[in-house]
């Protein structure tokens, strides 16, 4: 439990996982607050941040492969039942900036 002694002296402690940034100006700002638990003393946090690589933000246009692969697989089953767009129509209602 969080602030019982061990027979070493040392204080056993309680891991809450939780999410969030820190700011530019170093300060750590969770997403949510940690609810249920009151500890008005010191705690320690450790900060675990994703490698650089992993880091790289996701561009939202970027649309997720299962759902490429579904249309790839509707696409084809379209065509190989002989359901085809004029070339003159496959652009209508796509809105291409």
């Amino acid at each position: 439990m969080l602030g019982s002694p061990t027979k070493s002296g040392r204080q056993q402690m309680k891991a809450i996982e939780v999410t969030g940034r820190i700011d530019s100006q170093g300060n750590l700002v969770l997403d949510e607050p940690i609810q249920g638990t009151t500890y008005p003393h010191q705690v320690r946090v450790i900060v675990l941040v994703p490698e650089q690589a992993e880091a790289e933000e996701v561009d939202p246009d970027d649309t997720p492969v299962e759902e490429i692969k579904a249309s790839l697989r509707r696409a084809l089953q379209q065509a190989k039942a002989g359901q085809r767009l004029p070339l003159s129509e496959m652009w209508e209602g796509i809105d291409a900036e």
